[in-house]
């Protein structure tokens, strides 16, 4: 094959994934909205199920799903932007094996997380299964990924910004708290929603920590069971439940294509708000 033909599939082949990769997405969102949209009311979003499931609706875990999000973004966001601010401008060096750690803790499966939480929060400090439980094992799950999101969002910030606050003499914390973190807010923002919106999809972790009780918590030591733990029993556990599984997949797609896009949008807002 010549240079020109190899040029030409490379092109082809390239313009052909991206497309692919939406059709998935495409076949994805279709299957679940035919199978779940007829089960999605007012009525599907603010009862309690009935029935294991088959019947109500998904109050109870849209509660608890807010509550170990709520927990976890609280718990996480201080220490995480914290080290953060550490790594990308106090440190002088041997900060390498910190950084790998962080990145083999990012990726490591839920169910570890969900073993840990269960063993530490859960049996080792008592608060048995629970909300609490829940949003503090998602604290340390999140917890990488946002440290190196906004290190990387740190690190950006032009070097000339650091450059012009030392001419001006600017004391170190004041150049960071008045210039390079609300330069990097933005991506700071969408690095949190992001993290976030990684912990929406999973079961394990809730199922070892938060439990699998269908009454709404009012406290945070009371179990809850989040979206994905209800998508998971209804679809494994309950005879008759595929319907409802899918309609609370929907609603759990579209809260996830809401996160996502909220981070794609959420620095453009901020930087606009910032320049106003």
């Amino acid at each position: 094959m010549t240079p020109a033909g190899r040029d030409r599939l490379a092109g082809v082949l390239l313009g052909v994934a991206p497309v692919a990769a939406l059709m998935l997405v495409a076949l994805v969102v279709v299957g679940v909205g035919l199978d779940g949209a007829p089960e999605v009311h007012a009525a599907f979003l603010t009862e309690a199920p009935t029935q294991a499931g088959r019947s109500g609706g998904i109050a109870p875990m849209l509660a608890a799903t807010a509550w170990v999000l709520v927990i976890g973004i609280g718990t996480a966001l201080p220490p995480g932007l914290a080290a953060a601010v550490y790594l990308a401008e106090f440190a002088q060096g041997g900060t390498r094996m910190v950084r790998v750690a962080l990145d083999v803790l990012a990726a490591l499966p839920s169910v570890v997380y969900g073993l840990f939480g269960m063993a530490f929060f859960c049996e080792l400090l008592g608060f048995g299964w629970s909300v609490l439980a829940g949003g503090l094992t998602v604290a340390i799950m999140i917890l990488p990924l946002f440290v190196r999101l906004c290190e990387a969002a740190l690190v950006a910030v032009p070097a000339d910004y650091r450059a012009a606050g030392a001419a001006l003499g600017l004391p170190r914390w004041r150049l960071l708290g008045r210039v390079l973190l609300p330069a990097a807010s933005p991506s700071i923002a969408a690095a949190l929603v992001l993290a976030s919106g990684r912990v929406l999809a999973e079961s394990a972790v809730f199922l070892f920590t938060a439990g699998a009780s269908t009454r709404t918590p009012h406290g945070l030591l009371e179990p809850g069971r989040v979206l994905a733990v209800h998508i998971y029993q209804l679809a494994v556990e309950v005879p008759g439940g595929g319907a409802r599984a899918a309609a609370t997949a929907l609603v759990l797609l579209v809260g996830i294509v809401a996160t996502t896009s909220g981070a794609a949008l959420l620095p453009q807002l901020l930087l606009r708000r910032t320049a106003a």
